[in-house]
């Protein structure tokens, strides 16, 4: 193989007079990743970030839940912890989210339980427990 390239191989490396060596950075920035298509990682990072369903309440369970409303409406300032749903802004679905916090009203014409850190609409509550009450 080295009969072949007899003639060059020993002679120097070229350079050029007009155009400078390139530096080793810039050479291995022409090789780099690039992304051909923008904003693909992010939709696939989205379309694989994972939802609950809102689910169904048997009878009891709303029975339950219409009578601490109930309790709520007519004793507002009770502490309590709810368990409620968010529905997701991007995808079908949503999350279940617990919080603790100090119920202002019961909005029956609006459907919301108006707390101070929260509304939250009456539909998509789960679970609710009252502090120092056992309905």
């Amino acid at each position: 193989m080295t009969q072949k390239y007899r003639d060059i191989i020993d002679r120097p490396h070229p350079t050029s007079e007009r155009h400078p060596r390139m530096s080793m950075i810039d050479r291995a920035a022409q090789f780099s990743p690039f992304s051909a298509l923008v904003g693909y990682e992010e939709a696939v990072a989205e379309s694989g970030r994972l939802t609950q369903s809102l689910g169904e309440t048997d009878q009891n369970e709303k029975e339950l839940l219409d009578r601490k409303l109930c309790y709520l409406r007519d004793h507002g300032g009770a502490r309590i912890t709810v368990t409620y749903f968010r529905p997701d802004d991007r995808k079908e679905g949503g999350a279940f989210y617990e919080t603790e916090d100090v119920v202002l009203c019961v909005d029956p014409l609006q459907q919301m339980l108006i707390t101070e850190k929260t509304h939250i609409p009456l539909k998509y509550i789960r679970e609710l427990i009252i502090d120092g009450i056992d309905l």
